[in-house]
Order: C-alpha cells, then sequence, then structure tokens
C-alpha cells in the first residue's frame, strides 16, 4: 500500500514537472518575439517567473524525492537496465530543467541573444525524453 501511495503521488508531480517543461520554452518562443521592455515582456518574465519557482521546481524535487524513496521501498529496481535507462532520462531532464532556468535568467537580464526558432528545438527536448521514459516504465525493455 505504500509503495503504491508514494507512487502516485511521484507520478502526480512527474506530471505538474512535465507540463512545465512543455510550458516554459513556449513560453521563450513567445518571449523571444517580444521588444525588449515592453509590456508583453514584463508579462512573460513574470509568467515564466511564477512557472518555474512556483510549479516546476517543487515538481521536480518531489518527483526525485519520491522517485527516490521508491527504489529505497524496492532497490531490486536498480538491477534492472530499464531502470537504469530511465535514470539517465530522468538526469536528461533535470539537465533541460537547469538549461531552462538559466535561458529564463536570461530573459530576466533582457539577454535574448536567440531566435524564436532555438526555443522550438528546446520546446521539443523534454517530449522526447518523456516518451523514452513512459516506454522504458511501461514496456520494461531489456529485461
Amino acid at each position: 500500500m505504500e509503495y503504491q501511495l508514494v507512487k502516485s503521488f511521484h507520478i502526480i508531480a512527474i506530471i505538474a514537472w512535465m507540463a512545465g517543461l512543455l510550458y516554459l520554452p513556449r513560453l521563450f518562443v513567445y518571449h523571444s518575439l517580444t521588444e525588449i521592455g515592453s509590456v508583453r515582456s514584463q508579462t512573460f518574465k513574470l509568467m515564466e517567473r511564477r512557472l518555474l519557482k512556483n510549479i516546476m521546481n517543487p515538481a521536480m524535487i518531489f518527483s526525485w524525492i519520491l522517485g527516490l524513496y521508491m527504489l529505497h521501498l524496492n532497490p531490486s529496481l536498480l538491477l534492472e537496465i530499464w531502470m537504469i535507462g530511465k535514470l539517465i532520462c530522468v538526469i536528461l531532464m533535470t539537465y533541460f530543467h537547469m538549461k531552462f532556468a538559466s535561458m529564463r535568467r536570461s530573459f530576466e537580464a533582457d539577454m535574448m541573444p536567440r531566435s524564436d526558432k532555438y526555443y522550438r528545438y528546446w520546446n521539443e527536448a523534454p517530449t522526447v525524453a518523456m516518451i523514452a521514459i513512459v516506454i522504458l516504465a511501461i514496456v520494461k525493455p531489456f529485461s
């Protein structure tokens, strides 16, 4: 029962984290098309800051804590190749999170050296990692 409850909250945290990872770079796309110092630019700064600090950061932290706790409850999972692959993808997802946080700080400082196309590519990166994570967790290849 405890494991299933922890797993449920882990999935909820992952959903919130993924929502942010998919939405924040989309905000960057639109933000990159605005004029520096404009009201729209200031609005995007506020939206990006709140999304990252109020939703994404707590969701990522809870995802990691609950995921590691599940591994503590069932350490034999670490012997599974699919789990190692999943953990590598989660580390990659965490890298994306940190990269997006860095991008947000650049926008906050009105340093937008990249085009909207650049941010469109970054918008797809978490989706690819998410697909790999879901396939690894559900199909459990290499088992």
